[in-house]
């Protein structure tokens, strides 16, 4: 995930520019915003995980996920910093912690807390469980417990 100019969570991503493809538009859009080597780390139609439609913004969100190697993962960690729009449209890359601790309170919990762009969150949640990351049963325990933290917290 990445760290966006509104201080909200989000996915790399954005509008598609007329004459473009959704993954034309994707592509274009996470090479602005991550660097990405479209070459090698291409997203096609196969890569796709689910679409919403958000009626009040007069938007279609489509979400998509690749399976890469950790190596590639940092190497894409590395280009963010490079990337045409660092510092103004993204501000970083985020880790997303896949673990709890602290009585289940801290880790995933503490993080789904935050604050994300549009359906961001659920992208997030639905993607962990689609691709066999988590469990329907480690994500909705997350969840639960990220909604009780702050009761648990004040005591």
């Amino acid at each position: 995930m990445q760290m966006r100019f509104d201080g909200c969570f989000g996915f790399p991503g954005g509008l598609v520019d007329a004459g473009e493809s959704l993954e034309e538009g994707l592509n274009r859009e996470l090479h602005e915003e991550i660097g990405l080597d479209v070459d090698k780390f291409k997203l096609m139609k196969k890569d796709h995980l689910v679409s919403s439609h958000m009626a009040k913004k007069k938007l279609y969100l489509h979400f998509y996920a690749k399976e890469i190697t950790m190596q590639e993962f940092r190497t894409l960690e590395r280009n963010v910093q490079s990337a045409a729009e660092y510092g103004t449209e993204v501000l970083g890359s985020v880790r997303v912690p896949l673990y709890t601790m602290d009585k289940n309170q801290r880790g995933l919990p503490l993080f789904l807390r935050n604050k994300f762009a549009g359906n961001a969150r659920q992208q997030l949640l639905y993607g962990l469980e689609k691709l066999g990351i988590l469990s329907e049963e480690e994500i909705t325990k997350a969840v639960e417990n990220s909604d009780v933290y702050d009761t648990v917290n004040q005591k």
